[in-house]
């Protein structure tokens, strides 16, 4: 979005502060989530009985990483859109609330080593994140190819996760 001389630069700076701001609510998330996660790697993870499908464990940060800043991003270009209406604000709302269930779930897998109630768990992460996504895409379509990627891995991750709990 090209910047008119009747704007301020300050419109500027905001926006790459809202980006940080939402980056940094995603790397929070990310650095919590991993530390909960590295509790149990080694002394757990590793020798509890997974799917066939559960992919290499090296694959899991690079995706994590691009995930999280894909989602980031998204909310920040929602915000830019709409951050200002009802609708942006409910959609950056559903934003850290997803953030939150997402990092819920690694303290509940991971740190509790509680694949069914994980389970659960991820089931209501999906559903934030679904109606994230559908509160988002009407403000910014652009989004939409940031936040399914996610919502497909979490897909996927749930797949693991009720194999793990199987």
């Amino acid at each position: 979005m090209a910047m008119s001389r009747s704007q301020p630069r300050a419109t500027s700076g905001r926006s790459l502060l809202a980006l940080a701001i939402f980056g940094g609510l995603a790397a929070a998330a990310a650095i919590i989530g991993g530390l909960a996660t590295a509790s149990s790697t080694d002394s757990w993870y590793r020798r509890i009985e997974k799917p066939a499908w559960n992919p290499p464990d090296a694959l899991f940060g690079p995706v994590w990483t691009a995930l999280y800043a894909a989602v980031a991003v998204a909310a920040w270009l929602v915000w830019r859109r709409g951050g200002d209406r009802p609708e942006g604000k409910l959609s950056t709302s559903l934003y850290v609330v997803q953030l939150g269930l997402n990092l819920l779930w690694s303290i509940i897998f991971f740190g509790l080593r509680a694949p069914g109630a994980a389970l659960v768990e991820i089931v209501a992460l999906w559903v934030a994140i679904f109606a994230w996504y559908k509160s988002a895409v009407p403000i910014d379509s652009r989004v939409r190819w940031l936040i399914l990627p996610y919502l497909a891995w979490v897909s996927f991750a749930a797949t693991i996760n009720g194999g793990v709990w199987w």
